[in-house]
Order: structure tokens, then sequence, then C-alpha cells
């Protein structure tokens, strides 16, 4: 097993790492980051470390590969045997990270909630089918029915449309009201009212509908048809694909096994980016969901605070404050109507790793209970999809987190166990 060590780790190389990792490289110090994908740039940024489109991504990943920041790609995070210490998983074998200062930014992945027909192929998220496209996955030609919620929505349909699919529509849950009043916010956001000008433009011709959202969705082999709603009328559009998404959902798992505390779902940071656990930190989606350029911003505070640099984070407040309340607004316009956490009946199933229906979770007092006796949330995903769901559907919050954090292989778990006191991490917490 090799062994590293380094002053500051940071974990995941999106924009909020990318931005810590050059913030924390000016102090001198040894300075590392991790990610499990082989490329630069988070999902957000896929595809761009080898084909840059995007100016912003472009102009941080040059920025990156001038710091000296040692890149540990294709490194998953699995346990925290105890302060200073991570064991991680790489193609090669076991890898142990020690470090004296932690930042974290490990991104969200997609929200899915689900509804008869859910599990069907040829349903996915519509970051997933994206991402999927950029690989080489053929679209082109193929009927494709977007739905969900979120600005990604209009974001991927471009994409799509730029790869050849027909986008039959696009859906968007939240009503025009909510919408229509976000839109107004990004006058004081010219590059972002930009963005979505010109996506809009793109699609022109395409129908964009508010205040409707998948009620369910049909096929054989895969999905041929989705049924649509707005709440008074049903009507049926036949598709290819769906890119069903509802948002994001941070990813708190590592967080938790740290022992950081959780503030509405979102990791409790300070103004430093400090979370409650000594010398971990954390920034971009993890801490609330507002994009590449919040994230950037938060990336780089969190890169002074951790190196000692606080003047040079203080001030980036001002800005900082400025994509906050962004977030704030995105989060409002984007809220989930109380019809779509209804979406799934008895029937449907919830955990799709283990085939657990609703019905059958429902029976139980919450997410603990639910995993011991129905194996909800046991399956490869390690309840990252259903869970979510179940916060959404029911109310169930996630009670802690258990090694390995991510599947790991046996030699991985050996290694665990031979570096620390039991499987599990011990709490990091302040007092």
């Amino acid at each position: 097993m090799k062994t590293y060590h380094f002053e500051i780790v940071i974990v995941g190389a999106g924009p909020a790492g990318l931005a810590a990792a050059c913030a924390a490289a000016e102090s001198g110090k040894r300075v590392a980051v991790l990610d499990d994908t082989p490329w630069l740039g988070g999902q957000i940024w896929r595809g761009e470390q080898a084909r840059p489109s995007i100016s912003q991504a472009r102009k941080w990943i040059e920025r990156f590969r001038t710091t000296g920041v040692t890149l540990l790609d294709r490194t998953s995070v699995v346990a925290v045997p105890r302060r200073g210490l991570l064991t991680a998983e790489h193609p090669e074998g076991p890898r142990a990270i020690r470090w004296q200062q932690l930042i974290l930014a490990t991104g969200a992945r997609e929200l899915f909630l689900p509804f008869p027909g859910w599990t069907l192929p040829g349903v996915m998220g519509p970051g997933g089918m994206q991402s999927l496209v950029k690989n080489g996955w053929p679209v082109a030609g193929q009927r494709v029915v977007v739905a969900g919620s979120g600005p990604l929505l209009l974001a991927v349909a471009d994409g799509l449309s730029k790869h050849g699919a027909r986008i039959v529509s696009i859906n968007e849950q939240a009503p025009f009201a909510q919408v229509a009043g976000f839109g107004l916010t990004l006058l004081a956001h010219p590059s972002k009212l930009w963005q979505g000008i010109q996506i809009k433009w793109r699609l022109l011709g395409i129908p964009y509908r508010l205040g409707v959202w998948p009620v369910a969705a049909e096929g054989d082999t895969q999905v041929r048809r989705v049924t649509l709603t707005n709440g008074e009328k049903n009507w049926t559009e036949n598709c290819d694909a769906l890119a069903c998404g509802f948002g994001l959902v941070p990813n708190v798992e590592l967080a938790l096994a740290l022992g950081c505390r959780l503030q509405n779902g979102f990791v409790q940071v300070d103004k430093w980016q400090a979370t409650t656990v000594d010398d971990v930190f954390c920034c971009g989606e993890p801490t609330g969901i507002g994009g590449a350029d919040c994230a950037l911003i938060e990336g780089l505070v969190a890169g002074y605070a951790a190196t000692g640099q606080r003047s040079r984070a203080a001030d980036l407040f001002y800005k900082r404050a400025h994509w906050h309340h962004f977030r704030e607004r995105l989060a409002k316009a984007f809220a989930l109507r109380t019809e779509v956490r209804q979406l799934a009946s008895d029937d449907t199933i919830l955990c799709r790793c283990e085939d657990v229906t609703l019905a059958r979770v429902r029976r139980f007092s919450g997410w603990r209970d639910a995993k011991l006796q129905s194996r909800c949330g046991m399956g490869p995903c390690q309840g990252r999809i259903c869970g979510a769901a179940a916060k959404v559907v029911l109310g169930w919050e996630m009670e802690s987190v258990r090694p390995p954090i991510l599947p790991a292989r046996v030699e991985a778990l050996l290694v665990l166990n031979g570096n620390s006191n039991g499987p599990a991490a011990s709490p990091l917490s302040k007092t």
C-alpha cells in the first residue's frame, strides 16, 4: 500500500477543489488534490480538460497546472480510520493519505425521485445522459423528453441538441411566477443572464413548459412514452429517452464520516469555510447548491484560510456574499412542489439496487430501521439514490455514515482494518 504525506489535502477536483488548490499552493505548502475521475473539472466541466469549450474552465485548469500541486486522480476515499488519515482506493491498489489540513470539495449529484416507470432503460438523469453523450453514446436522431427541475434542464437540452438529439419538450416543475422572479434576479448577474439568453435562443421552437412534471414512464424493453401533467390535465409524449432529474443533492458522506455537523442538509461552515471539525474545511456544493461561480469563490476562501492567508480570504467575502444571494434565490425558485414528492405509488420501487418498494419501506420508522430490515440503501450506490429520495418522499434523514463510504475491494477493507481499531471512524467533532 502506498502512503502519501501532505500538509493540505483537497478532496474533489471540480471548480471548488481547483480554486482551493490554486489558493493553497501560493502558501508554499505541500498540497494534493484527490479525485475519483481521470480528469480535472468535476462533472460540471467534464471533457473540458481534453477539449476546452468553456473559457472559465480552461482558465482554471490551466492555472491549476502551473501550481505544482500533486494530483491523485482515479483515487476514491473509502474511509477515515483516524484523524489525519484517509484510506483511498486506486486501480493500482489501496492508498493511505495523511493530512494536516483537509478541504472537502466533494460536489453534488443528481436528485432522482421515484415515479411509475422511473427504472425503465432509457430513463436517466439529465447530467448522466449528458456525460454519456460526451463519452460517445449515440443520441443523434433520438427523441428525448427533458423533465424535472433546475437550470440544468436547459443546459442539458442544449448539449443534447448539439449532438443531434431531437428534444421533444423541456418540462420544469417550478411554477411560472417563481421562475420568472428568478429570471429578474439575473439582472444582477450579467454573465448568467447572457448565458441563459444564448441557450434559450439555441432552443428556440422547442416547448419549454413551466409548472409541468412527469407522472409516469411506459415502455417494453425501454422507455417509449412519458405522461406529463400540469396539475389540471395529463398528456403523453412519445420518446426514445427521458432525461429526468429534480435538482442536485450535496455529497456530504465524507463530511459525515469525519463528524462534520450538517445544517439543513448541507455542511455547516463559518466565514472561513471551516467546518465544526478542527482542520477540516468545506467549499462548493456540499455547503449549498450555487453553481461553479459560487464554488470557485468558496474554494479560494477555503484555500487561503486553510493555509493561514486570512487577509486574502477576507478580501473575497463581499464577492462570496454576492453569489450566496444568487444561491438563495436559486433554491427558492426551484423548490420542489408537493406533487412531485408524491409521485410514487406503493408498488413503485424506491431502492433500485435491492428492488425495495415504497410500500415496504413505509412500514419502518426511519432510514436505519429500513436498512436493517429491508436492505434499502445497502446496494452498490450505498443509498446515494434511494437515501436522497427517502429524505424528500418520507422526510428521513441519513443518521450516520459508516465505512466504506464507497463500494470498496476487499484489499482496501483489509488495509482499513489494519490501520484502525475497528471498522468505524471515530468522531472528530469539535467540543
